[in-house]
């Protein structure tokens, strides 16, 4: 049977998706870029943690502010 996931599991998962989402809405020549990018930070602290609470809730809070700005329809790549 597989662990339940907790509030800040979820939490993270949805902006990953929400991430990805986004960059599906950026020209298609470009999602590559945002894809990769989104994969390596994430990806960077994979490692951390669950009970890391304070920084996991960090994280999440740079992450949304990431998000709002990439999510932009100005921003058309990102490298």
């Amino acid at each position: 049977m597989a662990k339940r996931l907790s509030g800040l599991q979820k939490e993270v998962i949805h902006l990953y998706r929400q991430c990805v989402r986004t960059a599906h809405k950026k020209p298609i020549e470009n999602r590559p870029h945002f894809i990769t990018y989104i994969r390596t930070e994430f990806g960077k602290f994979k490692g951390l943690s669950r009970k890391d609470f304070s920084t996991i809730e960090h994280l999440l809070r740079v992450g949304n502010r990431r998000l709002e700005m990439y999510a932009t329809p100005e921003l058309k790549d990102i490298h």
